[in-house]
């Protein structure tokens, strides 16, 4: 099949409407700077089938400058928390060694030109954008230059303010996927709202849809699969009594593996028409009822419902569908109780 115009690679993984789902193991920042967590996280990922982890690229100095702002789903400042678990470039190349090592897709959020840069000279081989980057016009075309895939996130935006962002990518003439996202943590069901995927597709055809979720479980990300979602984000840990503002929204290995085959087993099913299938003619031979006689019936016999009835296996040559044709018709020779009636009985 032809891949449609929405159709990339990420690495050597194919995303498109002809694939699977891509999902996305969102570790970000929940090693809290430990590299052991990091790698456990890894490794608990890979082993349950994820084809891709992501983590996050902190330059503090030239992301934010030094504040006292409080996210939402935390009591410490968001400077605290960077600087907590920011990695070095160091350790980002060693993880992103250690992902590739055993076959898998690394990928991290730059929060900064500098980040982007750090991870340029690692050679990503593609970049996700966080939501908050949306509309920081002059840091996506800065990461869009690079002319490599960009996924990018766009919660806390609505069609007019990404609007923007997907003309830079296109100026730039590179490949990207638009994540619909609630940037509320964690998001209610009833704040999920899945119908932004048909906005954004009505909006930008040209661009792969995505979903970075934070609500509780899989079940949004399920969903989002039939309306055309085929790379999925959800925050990822392999302990849930770990530390870090992030952990309460993440799911275990186990969630991960049901997100993956769940997704591949929805993919699979999608399309298709409402007709009969070849494959369905075994069940069709039991299941289906034929028209049958339920008492001896005589040649020259007028066919009515005291001498014919409708009857399983589904294997005689006149369906049930077809019962109300042979009433009042007459029969062309003596038919024995239980026979399944053929076309040749009947007298029109």
């Amino acid at each position: 099949m032809p891949r449609s115009s929405t159709e990339f690679n990420i690495g050597k993984r194919t995303v498109g409407d002809t694939s699977p789902p891509l999902v996305i193991a969102e570790i970000g920042i929940n090693h809290e700077g430990n590299m052991e967590k990091a790698i456990q996280m890894v490794d608990d990922a890979i082993d349950v089938g994820c084809e891709c982890v992501k983590f996050q690229s902190h330059v503090i100095e030239d992301e934010m400058i030094e504040n006292d702002v409080v996210p939402g789903n935390t009591n410490e400042t968001i400077w605290q928390i960077m600087k907590r678990c920011a990695l070095t470039e160091k350790e980002e190349a060693s993880l992103k060694g250690y992902v590739e090592s055993k076959g898998a897709i690394f990928l991290s959020t730059p929060f900064s030109r500098a980040a982007a840069i750090r991870l340029e000279a690692m050679n990503v081989v593609a970049y996700k954008i966080g939501s908050g980057e949306c509309n920081n016009y002059p840091l996506i075309n800065h990461i869009a230059s690079y002319g490599k895939p960009v996924l990018l996130s766009t919660g806390m935006n609505d069609i007019p303010s990404i609007r923007p962002a997907v003309e830079i990518l296109r100026k730039q003439k590179v490949p990207f996927a638009l994540f619909h996202c609630t940037s509320i943590y964690p998001t209610p069901y009833e704040n999920v709202r899945l119908g932004a995927l048909t906005d954004l597709r009505e909006a930008f055809p040209d661009a792969l849809l995505g979903l970075s979720d934070h609500s509780i479980g899989n079940y949004t990300c399920f969903g989002a699969v039939p309306l055309g979602a085929r790379i999925l984000e959800k925050h990822f840990t392999s302990d849930l009594s770990w530390e870090g503002p992030d952990i309460s929204i993440s799911i275990l290995p186990s969630d991960l593996k049901e997100l993956i085959s769940g997704s591949i087993a929805i993919h699979a099913a999608l399309g298709g028409k409402k007709e009969i299938l070849l494959e369905e003619q075994p069940t069709i031979n039991f299941a289906y009822a034929c028209v049958v006689a339920i008492r001896d019936i005589e040649k020259g016999e007028v066919f009515s419902e005291k001498n014919i009835w409708v009857k399983r296996p589904g294997t005689g040559e006149i369906k049930a569908a077809d019962y109300y044709e042979l009433l009042g018709k007459k029969a062309t020779m003596d038919i024995c109780d239980n026979t399944q009636l053929k076309w040749k009985h009947a007298k029109t």
